[in-house]
């Protein structure tokens, strides 16, 4: 089994949750794949069992332009496909995940965390350690 772990951010909290979910993926067995979105090779994401995709909340709650664009350009080929999302914010309470997870689902994939994985700033250890079972479960 293989698993892409693909995320973006800005002031390191995202990438922190990241690390923590490839944590547990390795954890558990799975091979792993893992890329800032701006360097992800979109082939290699879309071949993986499970999509893992982070992004920082920006704005008015939207995901971050590098990650949107990478995630603009597989939404087309996600029919089928287990994908979560994850991220970290400063206010607001994770609408952007919701937003992108109604997003997931009307492009045909299965979003295998519900509302998603949502940390507060720099991800406490209870973020970090949700963190590592999404990665170990996904």
């Amino acid at each position: 089994m293989t698993k892409a772990v693909v995320y973006s951010t800005t002031t390191g909290n995202t990438e922190a949750m990241a690390n923590a979910i490839a944590k547990g993926v390795e954890a558990s067995g799975a091979e792993l794949y893992l890329a800032t979105a701006d360097s992800a090779d979109a082939a290699k994401v879309l071949a993986s069992d499970v999509i893992i995709l982070g992004s920082p909340a920006m704005g008015a709650e939207e995901v971050e332009e590098t990650m949107e664009n990478f995630y603009t350009a597989i939404e087309g080929q996600l029919s089928g496909k287990k994908v979560a999302v994850f991220g970290s914010y400063d206010w607001g309470d994770g609408e952007w995940l919701r937003l992108w997870r109604d997003r997931i689902v009307a492009a045909g994939a299965t979003v295998i965390n519900d509302d998603g994985l949502a940390g507060h700033l720099d991800p406490d250890a209870d973020t970090k350690a949700k963190c590592e079972e999404l990665g170990k479960t996904a």
